[in-house]
């Protein structure tokens, strides 16, 4: 990201006209997509002729805030021209009456299960911002209170886990054909006993190695259901079971007009896939304690994507930060709208969090 200083000596090498000019051509680019002419910026009531806004177009291009991306007399920003329009140009305030109704009412209607409500909030943020939404879900710090198999139909199995200060966060597991009910029953009573008032971190290591010695006297079946809840839960991995919300990857598509536009796009859906990276910039939020924009190679992770990421943190009932969510899409994301959006997500996220644990008194 540009810091400030580079800013602000960017602002001041440009002139009243210099600024109009580059003004229009970003707001015209961020709507269209498409390449701004001098002849486009003369009918938007520039007062020059085009001769003297190409000069101007000249100048703008050998400060690298502009470039020509396609054979064509018109210029777009460079990833430096959209941060200097984003930090220096750019006004926005709350989200719209209409965005905040909807966001409002959709979260609302998902009720106060954690991954419903992330999962929906994913869903928001692809539909109203036109790109990816992405969702991390909490890290699992809080102790564990109580673990149970439930049986449903198919072969599988319900395993729901309680923790101490409220969550229930369930997860559904494939059984083998025949399993009794007492092997469920003795699979959730076994993990309840050992992990009670402890975090899965802390305990599942020391569960694990108790199976390996046989020390735990369970049959085979319940050994195995007992594993593959853990392995599944993944308490001993890093994040300690966090995951990754990805919802609307198809509306990063629809703006891939070339071969190499949609070579961005699968080298993209490929990073996609990478969760504990993207979990890391996503956690970027929790120093910043804000709203952060990353344009193009300003991402580590989407250096060469051409892509916009725009993330913020949601806290819990502690006002600690405990998860991020955001959007990746097209550097011609409409910034004034999706930057408010986000932000205005993750505190109605981290609100309802916070209400239902207030509400579970835990």
């Amino acid at each position: 990201m540009a810091d400030n200083s580079e800013i602000l000596s960017l602002m001041q090498r440009l002139d009243q006209r210099s600024r109009n000019i580059f003004r229009e051509i970003v707001e015209g680019y961020l709507a269209t997509g498409e390449p701004v002419g001098s002849r486009t910026l003369s009918k938007a009531g520039i007062a020059l002729s085009p001769a003297s806004i190409r000069n101007v177009m000249a100048d703008l291009t050998e400060l690298g805030l502009l470039d020509a991306p396609h054979i064509s007399a018109g210029r777009a920003p460079t990833h430096k021209g959209l941060r200097l329009f984003v930090d220096g140009f750019l006004e926005y305030g709350d989200p719209s009456r209409e965005d905040k109704r909807q966001i409002d009412d959709r979260l609302a209607a998902a009720g106060t299960e954690i991954e419903a409500v992330l999962g929906e909030a994913s869903d928001i943020l692809s539909g109203l911002a036109g790109g990816a939404g992405l969702v991390a879900s909490p890290a699992r710090d809080a102790a564990v209170r109580h673990v149970e198999f439930v049986p449903l139909a198919g072969g599988d199995a319900l395993c729901v886990l309680v923790t101490e200060d409220g969550d229930v966060e369930n997860r559904i597991l494939k059984v083998p054909d025949g399993l009794p009910a007492t092997s469920l029953i003795e699979a959730g009573n076994y993990l309840s006993t050992r992990l009670k008032g402890r975090t899965l971190a802390e305990a599942s290591a020391e569960v694990r190695a108790e199976l390996q010695e046989r020390r735990a006297m369970l049959d085979a079946a319940t050994t195995a259901l007992v594993e593959a809840g853990l392995a599944d839960w993944g308490g001993d991995a890093p994040g300690r079971g966090r995951s990754l919300i990805v919802r609307g990857r198809a509306n990063l598509l629809e703006d891939a007009k070339a071969a190499q536009d949609l070579d961005r796009v699968r080298q993209l859906f490929n990073e996609l896939e990478r969760q504990q990276s993207l979990l890391e910039i996503l956690d970027t939020t929790r120093e910043a304690g804000g709203v952060r924009l990353f344009i193009g190679s300003e991402n580590r992770l989407f250096p060469l994507s051409g892509s916009s990421v725009i993330v913020a943190p949601y806290m819990g009932g502690t006002k600690q930060v405990i998860g991020a969510l955001g959007v990746i899409g097209p550097t011609r994301l409409n910034y004034a709208r999706v930057i408010p959006m986000v932000d205005y997500t993750a505190k109605v996220v981290g609100d309802i969090l916070s209400h239902r644990r207030g509400k579970d008194g835990k």
